[in-house]
């Protein structure tokens, strides 16, 4: 069984400034401006989700892309 504490940790740290880049351009795409400084706990679980989703979503596309030897 994983270690919750670990759950959530960045493997390849040089990749922090892109995801955290990422969770911002889709939570404004999602209607959440000023994302960066918003108190997430604020925010209900639905809408965590869905940044958390579509971030897990596009990550996925990309490895399969990048699987496939195609670019977008």
């Amino acid at each position: 069984m994983p270690n919750n504490n670990t759950s959530n940790r960045i493997v390849v740290p040089e990749a922090r400034q892109a995801l955290n880049q990422m969770k911002t351009e889709i939570a404004s795409e999602l209607g959440m401006t000023n994302y960066e400084s918003m108190d997430k706990g604020n925010l209900s679980a639905r809408q965590n989700g869905y940044v958390g989703g579509y971030m897990t979503k596009r990550l996925v596309e990309m490895a399969q892309r990048s699987m496939g030897g195609t670019t977008r």
